[in-house]
């Protein structure tokens, strides 16, 4: 996890954004059934005090490049659970200090064996919408001032029910528990040690699946079947 985002311009999702209470939205605001790696995905931070939504570009360590930003060549879509306490990993600072959430429909994920692809499904929230739980970073070019913002979702160990979907990880959705959520954006909240809960694999509402053919042509290769919250 987790390989492709769903933001469609869903009632559930824009409802899930009106109750983050945003101050601040950005001109366009991204939408896509399929949102793959280093694309730019609308996440919701605080900053300044100010709650707000920005694009980000879906790949946590960038670098300078000639046309402004890239990806670095270190692989950083997604952020392990176990590097946000490793003091120097690239999660670190901002667990404690610019955490995130991508409001999402649902999302993706690819199985492999042997680095081959083997099945693809996609998961979308029964009702409504999900959040998943993510970091933040800021960047700027020193040479030409350039701005940037990049992120990465928090993938934890894999969850027992989702075992038949993908086997190495699995996202941080966070329950819609808007104290909850405050504290997540609260920026001034720089002992991460009340999010250890979050940490363990833990579906927080009911998901609806399918098995596709491959995310380009997104054909359904099984029977829809749902994959019920944890208790």
């Amino acid at each position: 996890m987790c390989g492709r985002l769903n933001v469609i311009d869903d009632p559930g999702v824009i409802e899930l954004c009106e109750g983050l209470q945003i101050q601040l939205f950005p001109e366009h605001q991204i939408f896509g059934r399929f949102i793959r790696a280093t694309n730019p995905v609308s996440i919701v931070r605080q900053k300044d005090g100010v709650r707000r939504m920005d694009n980000a570009i879906w790949w946590l360590l960038l670098e300078p490049s000639a046309t402004g930003f890239k990806p670095s060549k270190y692989t950083s879509f997604n952020t392990r659970y176990d590097k946000l306490n490793v003091k120097g990993s690239a999660g670190y600072q901002a667990f404690r200090h610019s955490r995130c959430v991508i409001p999402v429909k649902g999302f993706g994920e690819t199985e492999y064996v042997n680095g081959k692809p083997i099945h693809y499904h996609d998961m979308v929230a029964k009702d409504g919408a999900m959040l998943l739980g993510g970091l933040c970073r800021e960047w700027i070019n020193t040479d030409t001032g350039e701005l940037a913002l990049s992120f990465s979702v928090i993938t934890l160990p894999p969850h027992p029910k989702l075992m038949a979907v993908h086997t190495k990880a699995s996202p941080l959705m966070l329950p819609i528990d808007m104290q909850l959520i405050d504290s997540w954006l609260n920026e001034l909240v720089t002992d991460p040690s009340i999010f250890e809960p979050l940490l363990q694999p833990r579906i927080p509402y009911d998901l609806i699946a399918q098995q596709i053919d491959k995310p380009s042509t997104y054909q359904a290769s099984s029977e829809i079947f749902t994959i019920y919250a944890d208790n």
